[in-house]
């Protein structure tokens, strides 16, 4: 008797344990560029919240993928690429309950204007853009029908979207190409012309609040403060547009709400830069080191320590200082291009 009950108690622990382990991935047939899906691939509908979430790389931000998730309704996650990176299909669908989560590998700009490839985006209720090379997205993407996908749910199907690090970089309205190899800060601040400052206005993503903002990622870990502030500057310069800036550090995520709230999750920072009509740079030519000074207060910055939770808010939707908590205020400048920084009182 103890013999069989201890085998029945094996038995059922066994059970248990089979129904606790996460779908496996497969690949559906007749779903070009698809590279794996996990759930159901028959489309569901679903109801949707805005929210767009830009991670600065380095690790993924499980809380911030729960935060679009919750938003989604449970509906169906797509995540496109265009490096072969299948890995984050079982990693969502464990974080909580979707109808299905599904990898594109969209590699050409033929396959970016096929239409089932079109049509899988336009009915998702939740999209991230994995990392990798913005410069690949850009040239393989923009002006194709996967880019009017991407601006549908942004614009009008009101779904989440997020992206992580070259993701990131193109979901705001200004972004940084990346083509020819990646801008250094010290480089770039000694001369602000350098040929890798290949920046694009607004021909791509069209993410609410963000048209006139510019992101950059990993951004402390590798000491991009400089680069972003010189990307700014150049703003200034060429456009006569006074941009803003958003930042995440590496495995933190911004996660902006439908009207236009941000509130930070994660490890580290995500900093906000905001530049004023009345102080331009003062000088910004090439083969010159940068200036941007205005007697130590050029631009003004607000740092947010992320949590697992979700810290501190800032309005991106008009970068208003009486709406920012949580965090603290700086101010930036750039004398003969060197970047410094101060708390301001």
């Amino acid at each position: 008797m103890r013999k069989s009950m201890l085998t029945a108690g094996m038995l059922l622990l066994i059970a248990m344990a089979s129904c606790q382990q996460p779908e496996k991935q497969v690949t559906v047939p007749g779903r070009p560029a698809s590279i794996g899906l996990v759930g159901d691939s028959a489309n569901v509908n679903t109801p949707v919240k805005g929210g767009v979430v830009l991670i600065g790389g380095g690790g993924n931000v499980n809380s911030a993928f729960q935060w679009m998730i919750n938003r989604s309704g449970g509906g169906d996650v797509v995540v496109l690429t265009a490096s072969g990176n299948g890995g984050y299909n079982v990693e969502i669908d464990s974080l909580g309950k979707v109808n299905s989560v599904e990898t594109l590998n969209i590699t050409s700009r033929e396959l970016a204007n096929n239409d089932t490839v079109a049509y899988i985006i336009r009915n998702a209720e939740m999209l991230f853009i994995a990392g990798g090379d913005q410069s690949r997205y850009m040239n393989q993407w923009r002006g194709t029908k996967v880019n009017d996908a991407i601006n549908y749910l942004l614009q009008e199907k009101k779904a989440p979207v997020g992206g992580t690090s070259a993701g990131c970089a193109v979901l705001t309205g200004w972004y940084y190409s990346g083509e020819g190899g990646s801008a250094v800060s010290d480089s770039v601040l000694a001369n602000p012309f350098d040929s890798l400052v290949t920046l694009y206005n607004n021909d791509f993503l069209h993410a609410p609040y963000l048209k006139d903002v510019i992101s950059d990622q990993h951004y402390l870990k590798r000491h991009r403060e400089g680069r972003h502030v010189t990307f700014m500057s150049r703003i200034v310069k060429d456009a006569g547009i006074y941009p803003k800036g958003i930042a995440p550090d590496e495995k933190t995520a911004v996660c902006i709400d439908e009207n236009g709230m941000a509130t930070v999750y994660g490890v580290s920072k995500a900093i906000f830069l905001q530049t004023d009509s009345t102080k331009g740079p003062e000088s910004c030519e090439k083969n010159r080191p940068l200036e941007w000074n205005h007697g130590g207060a050029a631009i003004k910055v607000y740092e947010i320590q992320g949590s697992d939770t979700g810290s501190g808010t800032f309005s991106v939707a008009d970068f208003d200082p009486a709406k920012a908590s949580g965090g603290a205020w700086y101010w930036w400048w750039v004398e003969n291009g060197q970047l410094k920084k101060k708390q301001a009182l």
